[in-house]
Parts: structure tokens; sequence; C-alpha cells
């Protein structure tokens, strides 16, 4: 089993992280740099949070062979070996050999430093410019990445002069790479205590009011009314360019040098607004440099930009609105059959998915009607109850991991009591459960929050490049310090811990601290106190009535605001469910049509066919016939028609009135 876990590990996070991707991404539309670039960031950070469970039981086991095979006061180079077990040292099914860790990790961490400073802003850019070549695009992200990468530059020169300069400091290469990582960590702690703090509270909050039906209700309505007004919006904001679009393709003809330009545009458009400028436009019109004045190059470039952001909003808020409309019928269709008699779970709507028929035959009506109706409630509530406890764990071994003497922090104290026994299922499953409550709690965050449509991850295929290259982003830099603080609350970090013992693996590729003792003994220590602080903000929910103060709408019970977008909601949901009812009716009355009457439009059908046939055969027999006593009559009145047809003068359905007396006509033949 020597490395099978590692090996085991890698191929299911990736995988994991595929998922989620297409979940959220969209392969076919989307580019593939972009995909390939997001998928190695998330998959990136997922691993590390996976195999650190492995490092920590594999470092436990090595610090129990140096403690057996040294005597109690032996010194062993820099390590001061433990006192002799009295049991055998086990080696743990999960063992990874010596040497494979430290390179896995500094592989793993460089990668995703690589990413998040360096190659994803620059690919944000690229993916948000409106050029029309790789060259353009690669120009316009350069520039923009100017200022970006400019500072750290400044930074780091700034740094490297004061260091020559001052003869007190010696600095050698290892301790300036150490530098640079504890800067790295020093700034994602300070977001990761932002967002632990939100998600400690938020996650067992939204899972207990998840047991609450009408609260889901109202909520869903509130969202119904936000989002018709985004949906709204957005409609209007692609009519508008759209209309933009339209008027440089008039005015750009087909032998234009800026007619390819334009080709790229239009096809970014939606397929109607295609067709309709297709019909519109006359391409067989030459273009005259001297009378006309035609847009630049630069500004297709921002037109093409807004093309893409315009399509991929509208596209958002109509799958966003067609799924918001699912779940307010099934909320009202589970309100409904809470006081069903017959125990079973009635819809108001066939799903209009085809369903797996695996799931059919299990879960029917009436494992649904005990589910939704009774077991599920209790079982987010229960679950929340357990989400709330881990919560106060998380909060109280923050506030206190810097003891230790005595061992305050809950977390260490478990992970000590396990080391002692030797109990590598014991410790990897604390510490797997552990690290992943606290990555839920800052993912999830990263998840939710919305910077207006700056930054925005929609699910089902629904979140454009600039968000998910953004995410990477988030990731990368969240990762390294959440893995930090996780082998600090379980002393696993000789810094927290203050003993000469055998780091982790990964702990030695971060480097010692010490050079820099104010981030190592102040800042590390006491920032993530705050956590405290933002927890009961997120519980009376103060973010949330300070954006409802500055005119954001958010959902808040006791909101005159909040219920009127509820009302709001309400009636669009109903409408809506009128419109879909009327269209089913439709459908069920001319399958009605169809069951009843369809062998009898067959048979009329065929009767129509075999008299058809029975015409055509005479006609046939008719035209072998002689035909020239009769060719000059046919010939004649044939002329005779056309004469008729050349003298008909079309009606004016454009005049103002329209004269019925024959006789007062100018044309009264």
């Amino acid at each position: 089993m020597s490395g099978a876990a590692l090996g085991l590990e890698i191929v299911f996070v990736f995988f994991l992280a595929l998922f989620l991707l297409h979940r959220y991404g969209d392969f076919k539309k989307q580019h593939r740099l972009v995909i390939i670039a997001t998928l190695l960031a998330w998959y990136l950070c997922f691993l590390i949070v996976f195999i650190l469970p492995l490092d920590v039981s594999t470092t436990i086991y090595n610090r129990c062979k140096l403690a057996v095979n040294s005597s109690p006061a032996e010194s062993n180079g820099s390590y001061v070996t433990l006192a002799p077990s009295k049991q055998k040292c086990f080696k743990p099914w999960s063992y990874i050999p010596d040497g494979i860790m430290p390179i896995f990790w500094r592989v793993v961490y460089w990668t995703s430093q690589f990413l998040t400073w360096i190659l994803l802003p620059f690919m944000q850019s690229y993916a948000r410019s409106g050029g029309f070549s790789i060259t353009g695009k690669i120009k316009t992200a350069l520039i923009e990445n100017a200022i970006y990468y400019g500072t750290y530059l400044l930074i780091f020169g700034a740094f490297l002069i004061y260091v020559a300069v001052n003869p007190n400091f010696n600095l050698q290469w290892n301790q300036l790479q150490t530098i640079g990582i504890a800067a790295a960590n020093t700034w994602g702690l300070f977001l990761l205590v932002l967002l632990l703090g939100y998600g400690l509270v938020e996650i067992p909050r939204s899972h207990w009011n998840g047991a609450k039906r009408g609260y889901l209700l109202m909520k869903t309505y509130f969202k119904a009314a936000k989002l018709m007004t985004e949906k709204a919006d957005a409609e209007e904001n692609l009519e508008d360019i759209m209309e933009e679009v339209r008027k440089v393709s008039e005015s750009i003809k087909y032998n234009h040098p800026l007619r390819k330009c334009v080709d790229t545009i239009l096809k970014k458009c939606p397929t109607e607004y295609q067709e309709r400028m297709g019909r519109n436009m006359d391409d067989y019109e030459d273009f005259d440099e001297r009378q006309n004045s035609y847009p630049s190059e630069k500004s297709l470039a921002k037109l093409h930009k807004q093309v893409i952001y315009s399509v991929q909003r509208h596209r958002r808020t109509q799958v966003q609105w067609q799924i918001l409309l699912e779940q307010a019928f099934y909320l009202e269709d589970v309100a409904k059959n809470e006081s069903s008699a017959t125990r079973q779970f009635v819809h108001t709507f066939h799903s209009q998915e085809p369903e797996n028929k695996i799931i059919q035959y299990f879960y029917t009506p009436t494992v649904e009607w005990y589910w939704e109706c009774l077991l599920r409630p209790w079982f987010y509530r229960v679950l929340a109850v357990v989400l709330a406890i881990f919560s106060v764990i998380v909060v109280w071994s923050e506030c206190t991991f810097f003891s230790t003497k005595p061992v305050l922090s809950l977390f260490a104290v478990f992970i000590q009591l396990a080391e002692k026994t030797y109990n590598y299922i014991y410790i990897e499953m604390a510490c797997f459960l552990t690290i992943f409550f606290l990555s839920i709690c800052v993912y999830s965050t990263v998840f939710r929050i919305r910077v207006f449509n700056y930054y925005y991850l929609a699910s089902h295929h629904q979140t454009d490049a600039y968000s998910l290259l953004f995410s990477g982003m988030l990731f990368c830099r969240l990762t390294p310090p959440l893995c930090l603080n996780f082998l600090g609350l379980t002393h696993m970090d000789a810094t927290i811990s203050h003993k000469n013992t055998q780091p982790t693996a990964y702990t030695s590729i971060m480097g010692s601290m010490r050079v820099l003792s104010f981030i190592a003994d102040g800042f590390y220590i006491y920032y993530p106190m705050l956590v405290v602080i933002l927890c009961i903000a997120t519980y009376f929910s103060l973010g949330t009535r300070c954006l409802n103060l500055l005119g954001f709408q958010q959902f808040m019970g006791d909101s005159e605001m909040t219920s009127d977008l509820i009302d709001e909601g309400k009636e669009l949901i109903r409408r809506e469910k009128r419109k879909r009812q009327r269209q089913e009716e439709g459908e069920n009355r001319r399958r009605e049509w169809k069951e009843r009457y369809g062998n009898r439009d067959d048979s009329t059908r065929s009767r129509a066919v075999h008299t058809d046939q029975k015409e055509s055969s005479f006609s046939e027999t008719n035209a072998n016939r002689p035909l020239s006593k009769y060719t000059r009559s046919n010939g004649r009145t044939e002329r005779d028609r056309i004469e008729l047809l050349q003298d008909a003068e079309p009606l004016d359905f454009n005049a103002d009135s329209v004269n019925d007396d024959p006789l007062e006509s100018d044309s009264g033949r």
C-alpha cells in the first residue's frame, strides 16, 4: 500500500475538480486555455487539502521511529528525540516513502503560485480583451497588467536595495524565498479570516433555514423579483448593443478593410439578430472613404468586448430564470403536499428532462413524500446542529491555538491523544474532517459572493471566463495559508508548538518563519482571533443591513422593501405558472385530438392519395391521345388569360381611404 493512497487521492481529486468545473464552466464555448488553467488551479488547491492528512500521519510515524531508535537523552542533529514508546511503531496504511512528499509539495506549491500571481491575471485580461487577433489580445493584456506587475517589481526592488544597503542584514537565497512565501501567506491569511468568519455562521444557518419551507419559498419569491429586474436590464442592454452592431454592419460594407472585424462581431451575436442583420444588409454597395466616417479598429474592439459581455449576461439570466421557476414550482408543490392524506407526492408540472429509470423505481411518489415532507426538514436541522458545533470548535481553537501549556485547542488535543496510541486511521480522519470543514467554509463563500457583474460564479455552465480565472486565483492564494492555519490548530507547526521536533514536509517547504519574527509571533497568532468579531457580525447580519441601507436589496424579514419584492415575485411566479398551465392544456388537447381522430385522418389521407393517383393516371392516358385538334384553342385561351392578368391593376393598400363605389373610381373598366 506504499504510495497507493497518494495515487488514489490524486486521481479522485482530479475528477472532483473536473466535475465542479463542468458544473460552472462551459467546455464547448469557452476557450481551452481558460478551461485548462482553471482546472489546474482548482485541482492543485483541492489536492493540497486532500493530501495534507497523509503528510501528518507520515510525519507522526517518522517521529515514532526516531523515538524508538534513539535513547531519551540522545540528540539527533537538529532534532531532540522523544521518549521511546513502550509499544512498537506500526507503519500506517497510507505511508508515503521518504523523499516523495517534499518534491510533491514543492511542485504543487510553486505551480500554484505561478498561476495565481503571473499566468491567471494575464489570462484574465486576455479573456476580456475585444481584440480580433492573438497578437492584439496579448498586447491589450500586457498593457492592462503593466501596473499590476510593475507594483510587484517596485516593491521587490525597493526591498532588495534596502537589504543591500543595510549592513545588519545578511540574507541568503533561502531566506529571501521564505520572505516571499511569508508575504504571500500574509495576504492570503488576511482574506482567509474574512471568508472564514462568514462561512462559519452562514453554512449552519443556511441548513437550519433549509428546514423552513415558508422561509425558502419567500426567499425564492424575493430572488424572482430581483432576477426579473436583472433579466429585463440584460435584455435592454443587449438590444442597445445589437443596435450599435447593426449600424456598424450597415456602414462597413463587404469590401472595407475592417469588414473581417465586423464579421467576427456578428458571429458572437445571437442567431436571431444575425438573421435580421443579414436581411437588412446590402453587400453590393461599395464604400466611399471621402463621404462616410467609419469607426476605428479600437472602437470595434471595444464593441466586440461589449457584445461578448452582453450576450453572456443575457444567456445567464435566461437560464437562471428557468431554474428559479422550477425551484419555485417545486417548493409550492411541497407546501401543497404537506397536508396530503394519500401521502403521495403530486407534481403540478411534469419534469421537462427525462428521469433515470432506476431513480423512478426507488424514488416513488410515496418515498418522495416522506423525504420531502417529513424526513428532510429534520435531517437539515440535525446537520445544522452538527455544523454549528464544528463552528464553535473552530472559533475556540482559533482563539487559543497559540497556548501550548496547557493545550487549549481542541483539534490539537484530539491529534495528540491519537498520537499516543498511533491510531493512524483516527488521525487521518480527524485531520481530514477538520481541514475539509475549514475548506468548505472558505470555498463556499468564494462560490457565493458576487461583486456586481464583475465576479459571479453561476452554475449550469453560465460562468464567464473572467470569473472562472478569478476563482482560480483566489483558491491558489487562500489554500496555502489555510493549510498553515490548520497545522497551527493541530500544533503540527513548530512555529506554534515551539517544539524542536521533525516538521511536516509541507512546513519544511514553507521554510522557517523566524526570519520575520513580527509575522511569525504576531500576525499569524493574533490576527485569526478576529474571526470572533466577524462571526458576531455575520450572525446579526450587519453586512446585509449595511448593503440594504446603501440601496442594494437584500433578503431581510423585517424590511418593507423585502415584503414588496416578495409580493412582486409571487405575482411573477403565479403569472408564469398560468402560462405554463395553458401550454400544457394546449398540448393535451392536441394529443387527445390526434388519439381520437388520428385513424380517421389517416384513412381520409389515404383516400385522397388514391384519388390523386386515379386523376394522374387519367391525365396520363389523355396525354397520350393526339392533341393537334385542340392545340390552337388552348393556346388562345392561355393568351387571353395572360392578357387579363396584365390588365389587372394592383390595389393600393397604403391609401388613406378605400372607395367601395366602382363608378367613382378612375379605373372603372
